[in-house]
Formats: structure tokens, sequence, C-alpha cells
């Protein structure tokens, strides 16, 4: 059946404003082009998205004539505002941003392990709070939210997990209730830093890939198609739980001890590294990280600053001998190295062989650590191991990757209310 007039009216506008995204500013003469739609057509959309205070005019084009048909229209980036956090075990980084994605403030909240669930969400708070300010933001309309641990995916809610600080599961209730009228989102944080990957990052030229997250704990994210996959009960990639040789027990329902964790995960990377003699991490002067050079989101977001990655100094124990190991690249350290690789392959290996995603990206702390060196290693050992050709590449993104997912899923989330049919 065709569609009804108010039906074509949204459809058309909201087409005419996904361009106006993806595109920057543009003339109702290149809308026309673009969309396909008559001129009259085009005359009404632009009044009408104009009159809601979603486009207004930003100039004039580069033509000879002028008038109005060279005005220049663009989103109203102030139009919404919106929050990101990444919620780690020692603390929460927040970015605040428009509704274009260009980063207005940053703010950070290191939370000591000692510290009580109260307090602890007090500081988190605080620190969303004073990134508002400092962004001249009035209010938030979206908060996206990514943290370590399972979602639930009936609810959306941060299931309880055993290793996790109590207060990670208090922080969505507060904000919402100290952010009257925002949507507040909460995803793994693996899940957020794929879906990073694929559009900012080392993924962008793949629909089918997997994010091997290599940090104080392990995990997966699998995308599949074009789709992050979850899975029924949200575990999908729970990759610390695979079973595999090399170690002395096996995992639990309730431990992951004894699988893919006990092989890759942060202590275990520690310890390897002693066992090749290496020096502890703090005795070496290693470069700290500047801002990353991110790409980002088309024009929209050129003029976005990029949220400062942290320095080596304060990077985990395990990334740290990782980067150390690198950058020396001493026998020892590449003893060291091709050992972790043999360790990271018989997990990558599992999930290729059930997957066949053709790419794996490395990420995470350790990932980012070993750049693509580690992920060389992890290629040769593959091609070893199995039949399927897969490429691995090292993350795009490094220590944005999480921050950059949460706000592309917040900013995705409030353009599709914002630029939805009226009656939704």
């Amino acid at each position: 059946m065709p569609a009804s007039p108010s039906t074509a009216r949204a459809l058309n506008d909201r087409l005419a404003l996904r361009l106006l995204q993806q595109e920057g500013p543009l003339t109702a003469g290149r809308l026309k082009q673009l969309t396909g739609l008559s001129r009259p057509t085009v005359a009404d959309l632009v009044d009408r998205l104009t009159a809601a205070g979603l486009i207004t005019v930003v100039g004039e084009s580069g033509e000879q004539r002028r008038g109005p048909n060279a005005r220049l229209y663009g989103i109203v980036a102030g139009r919404a505002h919106l929050a990101a956090l990444d919620v780690r075990t020692e603390g929460v980084l927040v970015l605040v941003s428009d509704l274009l994605g260009r980063v207005l403030a940053e703010a950070s909240a290191p939370i000591g392990g000692d510290t009580g669930t109260g307090p602890a969400v007090e500081q988190a708070v605080a620190a969303v709070e004073r990134a508002v300010k400092e962004g001249g933001a009035d209010r938030l309309h979206t908060v996206g939210i990514g943290a370590p641990g399972l979602i639930d995916p009936a609810t959306g809610d941060l299931r309880d997990s055993a290793g996790l600080p109590a207060w990670h599961r208090s922080l969505v209730a507060a904000l919402q209730d100290r952010l009257p009228g925002a949507r507040v989102t909460v995803e793994n944080e693996t899940n957020l830093a794929a879906l990073a990957e694929q559009r900012e990052g080392a993924a962008r030229d793949r629909d089918t890939f997997v994010l091997l997250w290599l940090g104080h704990g392990v995990g997966a994210a699998v995308v599949l198609d074009g789709s992050l996959r979850r899975g029924a009960s949200g575990g999908t990639g729970e990759i610390g739980f695979l079973p595999v040789p090399g170690t002395s027990t096996l995992p639990s329902a309730t431990d992951c001890g004894g699988g893919f964790h006990s092989l890759t995960g942060a202590a275990a990377v520690v310890s390897l590294a002693a066992e090749h003699g290496l020096p502890a991490s703090g005795t070496v002067d290693l470069p700290v990280e500047g801002p990353a050079d991110v790409p980002v989101d088309g024009p929209a977001d050129a003029a976005g600053a990029v949220p400062a990655v942290r320095g080596a100094a304060d990077e985990p124990e395990a990334a740290r001998v990782v980067r150390g190991a690198v950058a020396r690249a001493s026998a020892a350290d590449e003893r060291f190295l091709h050992a972790l690789a043999d360790r990271i392959a018989v997990g990558a290996a599992s999930v290729v062989a059930v997957l066949d995603p053709g790419c794996v990206v490395l990420g995470g702390e350790v990932g980012r650590a070993g750049g693509v060196v580690l992920a060389g290693l992890v290629e040769e050992r593959l091609r070893r191991m199995s039949p399927l050709p897969t490429e691995v590449r090292a993350s795009g993104l490094g220590g944005t990757a999480v921050l950059r997912g949460a706000l592309l899923t917040a900013r995705e989330r409030a353009q599709d209310e914002l630029f939805g049919p009226p009656e939704r």
C-alpha cells in the first residue's frame, strides 16, 4: 500500500536529516539532488524541519548566485546534549557532546577499590555533572554507558556480577534520579568497543568480525552481517569461560578460572612476563601516549575533540609489561610476546572455527599495548591452526573505543527520537 501523506512526510524528513548528518550542511538544491524529491517537496520539508528547530541556516554556498537557493542548511547541534561514560573497576571517564557528536567537555573520577558504594556513585555522578556544566549544557537528552559485565537482554540492566564493584549497578539509577528527563542506557564495554571499531576504527571495511578484548579480564564481541550479536541471555562473547588446553582445571558456572581467562587475563600476562625474566613494568621508562588520532564519523564530527587516552604510566600492569616488551624488543621480550601470542591464538582459533569471522580485532588494554606486533604474531599462529583465512588487526581506537561506542549509541538513540515522526 502507498504511504499516507503524513508517513511520506516523516520518511522524507528523516532522509533529509540523515543526509545532513552524513554530508554536513547542504543547500535545498543539493537536497533535491540527493533525495530525488521534487523542489516543492524539498521546500516543504525544509520549512517543517526549520519550524521544528531541527535545522537552521548555517551559511551560504560558494555559488555565484545568492539568495534563497544558496542557503546552506545544517542540523541544530545544540538541539540535544549527550553524555558517554566508560565505567571501569577503578573509576569512570565521561564526555559530553552535542547532537552531532562534537565533544564539548570531558571529566574523570578515579575511584579506589575500598570506596563504599554510596561515595563511589556520588563521585561518578559528580564527574558527569561537572562535564555537563563545563560543556555548557542545560540538560542531557541521552546518556550512553559502557561497563564490564552482562546486560540483561529483557530489561537492559547490568547484571550483578562477582568480582565487579557494587557501585556499577547503582550508578544507572543514580543518574536517572539526578538527570531528570535523560534517557540512560547501559551496554557491555566490549560490545561498545566493537561498534566503535566498526564505525570508526579497525573494522570499518568489515560487516563480520570479532573483537577480542584483552584487559583485566577477557571477552569478545561478535558482529555478524553488520549486526552486533548478544545471545539469548546477553552472554555472547563470554570467552573467559572457554575451556582451553594449557590450564590445570576447568572453568565453572561461577568462576572462569581454568578457562581462557587463566591464559590471557591480566594476572596471567604479568605472570608469563615474570617467567620470561622481564623487568617489572614500573622500572621501565615508557613513552606516554598523547591524544589518539581517532577517525571520526563524517563531517559532523570533524570539529569535535577526541578524549585524551590515559598515558602508559596509568595503564594496568599487564598492559605496561606488553608495551615495554614491544618497545625494547630484546630476545627475552620476543620470547614473551611469542608465548603470549600462542595463548591468545588458542582462544581466537576456537572463535574462528565456530564463526569464521574473517577478521579478529585485538582490543582492551593488553591488545592496545601489543599493537600491530602482537596482532601479527597471533595472525601467524592462526594461519597454522585454522584452514579459515583470518586477518588479525590491532584496535584502531585504542583507549577511546568504549567512550566512542557509548557516544555513538547515545547519539543514534537521540537522533532516532528527535528525527522520528512527531506522533512517536
